[in-house]
């Protein structure tokens, strides 16, 4: 530390300021973190303008990592699997290629829950449907599991989602999708992480 704040720049200029060595400090090289974000609801916002927003400033107060931050952690980030079309909630920006390549090579198997707002009435059978029975882009759909978590939210959980596809789910029993939001890959839940904040991704968390 120089005067009390971590330098992370190598060849820092020092003059007359405080120099202080961590007791426990290591030469050893910082490890690649993950980092899990919950993008607002924004027109028009995609991963990289969500990317602007981790920083410093944004980081959850409740993160329970106990990671320390360092600005290094913010350079090199690899965006995870994708959000719906216009859909808010959880993202996945990494450093580490263990988990880069998770989540690119089981991209189709692995499990996404969305909570999606919807207007209109179901028909008798769209429950159904929405599980099983509706084709996209000329294929059938797999079976899925959808649940009605109020009055007028739906629950998804699906593997393999294709950009458009829960809305044209909804269109094919006449509903209306008003917002979406990711809350979950595979293990790994957004939880209490509110809008426009991030964590770090815990040791023990897997996808």
């Amino acid at each position: 530390m120089v005067d009390g704040q971590v330098v992370e720049e190598p060849q820092f200029m020092v003059l007359q300021q405080k120099v202080e060595l961590h007791p426990e400090a290591s030469l050893t090289p910082v490890e690649p973190v993950t980092i899990l974000f919950h993008q607002p609801p924004a027109v028009g916002m995609d991963a990289g303008s969500a990317q602007q927003l981790i920083c410093a400033d944004t980081r959850s107060a409740d993160d329970p990592s106990g990671i320390d931050l360092l600005k290094q952690h913010f350079v090199r980030l690899t965006q995870g699997i994708p959000l719906e079309v216009n859909a808010s909630g959880l993202l996945v920006f990494t450093q580490d290629w263990r988990v880069a390549r998770k989540l690119k090579g089981d991209a189709a198997t692995l499990e996404q829950e969305y909570v999606v707002e919807v207007a209109g009435e179901l028909p008798p059978d769209g429950l159904r449907l929405l599980n099983h029975g509706l084709s996209f882009n000329g294929r059938a759909l797999p079976p899925i599991k959808v649940s009605w978590q109020n009055e007028t939210r739906l629950r998804f959980a699906l593997k393999g989602v294709q950009p458009g596809q829960i809305a044209h789910m909804c269109q094919s029993v006449g509903l209306q999708v008003l917002s979406m939001k990711r809350i979950r890959i595979g293990q790994v839940s957004m939880a209490k992480l509110q809008p426009g904040r991030w964590r770090y991704l815990m040791p023990h968390e897997r996808f």
